[in-house]
């Protein structure tokens, strides 16, 4: 396991090397320039010409991003070119909203797709297998701001019941949490009841119900516990995307997450902080991606990382 660790550790510095370099130049062809966005529709061209001396905007490419990668290595991200405040505060006070929104989405996506998903496959092709699948397929299928928007719309404006956007108390979480958990519960049901009903038409659950084993603790212990292995990657895939800020879904209720602080940045043409942000977002991913495969271990022991299995 050790070894399997580290030697993933030493093949994220050339993946996070490629993302850098895919994300310094991609930033760098979107139109416009942030001196002049910075300086004012009206500033001269001596004082754009200074702006871009200072953030070094007048050096070649390849010197820009020797800079930054300089920067980056040192845990210091740049600093953003319209607040001229460290990108990497500005990051981590968005990431936490964002990490807290997404812990209660992926909470509410793994409940209720873990619960639809066993009962439909313990009772298949039953007015609730029917009635749950045609739930997750809409779940699925619906674009998140439509539904923000029809959650917004009937709870704030016609009921009043939560506020419609902003940050402040558990009601601000509930519609934004509501929207992406049930998109992810979609998910993680469909796949919840195909791979438990793969794995019940198996020799050894077949061979566990001739032995007079309860029908509960076949479907619950002996089915559930492997049909946990793809279920746990659409639950981290979901996570790493959801802590990498829901886009749609922050600017939809006006979250002040790292999804939005993103589009923003862009919006502005502030290189540093999408720099940041990407880069953040991309170690992120990688760290949940790690995690979920170190859980294979956990759920399944035939695993055994660097070697053969048993």
């Amino acid at each position: 396991m050790f070894e399997y660790l580290l030697r993933r550790l030493v093949l994220l510095i050339p993946v996070l090397l490629g993302v850098s370099l895919v994300i310094f130049l991609s930033i760098r062809l979107v139109p416009g320039d942030p001196a002049e966005a910075l300086a004012g529709e009206f500033a001269d061209e001596e004082y754009i010409a200074e702006i871009r001396r200072i953030y070094g905007l007048d050096q070649p490419l390849h010197v820009q991003y020797g800079m930054f990668m300089k920067r980056a290595l040192q845990g210091d991200l740049g600093r953003s070119i319209l607040s001229d405040t460290p990108v990497l505060g500005e990051v981590w006070t968005r990431f936490l909203n964002t990490l807290q929104l997404a812990f209660w989405a992926v909470l509410l996506a793994t409940i209720v797709g873990l619960l639809a998903g066993v009962l439909s496959a313990t009772n298949p092709y039953s007015k609730f297998d029917y009635g749950s699948m045609t739930g997750a397929l809409l779940g699925i299928s619906m674009p998140s701001f439509w539904f923000g928007l029809i959650l917004m719309g009937f709870f704030s404006v016609y009921l009043g019941w939560l506020p419609a956007g902003g940050k402040g108390t558990a009601a601000h979480l509930i519609m934004p949490v509501v929207t992406l958990g049930l998109t992810g519960a979609g998910l993680i049901a469909r796949m919840t009841r195909n791979t438990m009903l793969e794995i019940t038409g198996s020799e050894y659950i077949t061979t566990a119900r001739s032995k007079g084993l309860a029908s509960h603790k076949v479907n619950y212990v002996h089915a559930l516990k492997n049909a946990l292995l793809p279920v746990i990657t659409v639950i981290g895939l979901q996570s790493g995307y959801l802590l990498g800020g829901s886009v749609i879904t922050e600017s939809v209720f006006a979250w002040p997450g790292l999804g939005r602080y993103i589009v923003e940045a862009i919006k502005l043409r502030d290189y540093a902080a999408v720099q940041g942000s990407l880069m953040f977002f991309a170690l992120t991913f990688a760290v949940v991606n790690l995690t979920v495969d170190l859980l294979y271990a956990v759920f399944n022991p035939r695993i055994r990382y660097g070697g053969s299995s048993e």
